[in-house]
């Protein structure tokens, strides 16, 4: 499975999230009953939600190493070797990001729809899904990205063609 293509939808994931976060009214984590979590924890584990988020420590980590190496490469070993053991250390937190992640869909989604998206995924086409989801999203994007380049070109052209005819451009 490609991670990096799912990992370049972050931003907007994480766009969404938080313009869902400024416009929709949030249940506190005490409203949450524990049924409606292990509801929103199954739907989010079934849909391979979390995936995306997969290469968030080892990217950090390289960010971090590259900071410090250009600021002292003579001492890169040693930078690796920490921000290595650092980054390992933080890996144990990752619960703290899924539980996160299951609270925002308990308090976006009611306990029934969980259970219904929980029902989807873990069925045959529902695996299918989460299997090419990244793949078909890398695929969409770059279709989207490839059509949008046409576009751009085309109206380039027809814009200058007609600030042409109106003298206001030399061919």
């Amino acid at each position: 499975m490609k991670l990096i293509p799912t990992f370049k939808a972050l931003p907007m994931l994480a766009a969404a999230l938080i313009a869902g976060g400024l416009t929709m009214p949030m249940a506190s984590a005490q409203e949450l009953t524990e049924a409606h979590l292990a509801a929103a924890r199954r739907a989010v584990i079934a849909a391979g939600a979390l995936q995306s988020f997969d290469e968030i420590i080892p990217i950090l980590a390289e960010q971090t190493k590259t900071v410090f190496i250009q600021s002292d490469p003579s001492v890169t070993p040693v930078i690796e070797e920490v921000t290595t053991d650092v980054a390992l250390k933080l890996i144990d937190r990752r619960p703290e990001l899924n539980k996160m992640v299951f609270e925002v869909w308990a308090r976006r989604l009611t306990q029934e729809e969980l259970t219904q998206i929980g029902d989807f995924y873990e069925s045959p086409i529902g695996k299918k899904l989460t299997q090419f989801g990244p793949e078909l999203t890398a695929l969409s994007i770059g279709a989207a990205q490839q059509w949008q380049d046409q576009l751009s070109m085309e109206m380039v052209s027809a814009v200058r063609t007609e600030l042409e005819k109106r003298g206001l451009v030399k061919p």
